[in-house]
């Protein structure tokens, strides 16, 4: 692909999520531009001095507009599965009315492709957010941009300790025949998994489907990428540098949270 067609821009690229989609497109060799929430603009951490970044509210049309011009495709990570009716913060409005706004940008700013990040039915999912979701995609596909839907599960750091029903699904996820039923789908994925799946889906000139689901992340990394993928070249350009391969969890700040909510309630 030329280069216009590796120029990404990610909105909630300061989320726990969206940082790691960030670092492993970096991985990928592609140029990447990421919208954060005012105020969150420190939490990019190291990965601020690699990208062009830009402060804008999804929840508010007019910060998007001019955004995303010249970018090849937008990744739409932003959206909580946490809801606060009583502060105007329902599922509707997060997770739909950010997707709609991100659409209606992509469509004005002439960017072809948009990667919506959505969530497969699981009994630990919201039924309202679900909901939320799937008006979310409904509005994608009729938006007048390519889109394609990732229908992640949930993403855990490698290592971390989970609920053993958690790690037992993950495990059972990825083995045949379990791993072509339902639960193939909604078996947790370590984050870096779901990441470099995501940037390169992203990435593809083509799109064979229009849904993808957790099998597709995984067919999209390789089995000695587990531990390991391709960093973007140090600060400092010296392409002798030895550390060129990390992990895209080495670049973000762990701490940070996953979801990105309206600062300040309905507008």
């Amino acid at each position: 692909m030329g280069a216009n067609n590796r120029r990404i821009l990610v909105t909630g690229g300061a989320t726990f999520l969206g940082q790691n989609i960030v670092a492993a497109l970096l991985a990928e060799g592609a140029e990447v531009t990421v919208l954060v929430r005012p105020g969150s603009e420190d939490r990019l951490g190291p990965l601020a001095a690699r990208v062009r970044w830009y402060t804008a509210d999804v929840w508010d049309s007019a910060s998007l507009r001019g955004r995303a011009r010249g970018h090849s495709t937008v990744i739409h990570t932003v959206g909580s599965m946490v809801a606060d009716p009583a502060q105007g913060l329902t599922h509707h409005r997060l997770n739909f009315v950010s997707a709609r706004n991100v659409v209606n940008m992509c469509v004005s700013d002439g960017v072809p492709d948009m990667v919506l990040l959505s969530s497969p039915r699981a009994p630990w999912v919201n039924g309202r957010y679900l909901k939320a979701k799937r008006e979310a995609e409904d509005y994608l596909r009729r938006g007048g941009v390519r889109g394609v839907v990732v229908r992640a599960p949930l993403g855990y750091l490698p290592g971390q300790r989970r609920p053993l029903v958690y790690a037992l699904m993950s495990l059972l996820g990825r083995i045949p025949p379990l791993s072509w039923t339902h639960l193939g789908r909604i078996a947790p994925l370590p984050v870096d998994v779901i990441a470099r799946g995501v940037a390169r889906i992203a990435l593809e000139t083509q799109h064979s489907k229009s849904i993808y689901y957790a099998a597709d992340l995984r067919r999209r990394n390789q089995r000695n990428e587990a531990a390991l993928v391709l960093a973007p070249p140090p600060l400092d350009d010296d392409d002798t540098h030895p550390a060129r391969r990390a992990r895209p969890l080495d670049l973000v700040d762990e701490d940070t949270p996953f979801g990105w909510s309206p600062p300040n309630g309905p507008r």
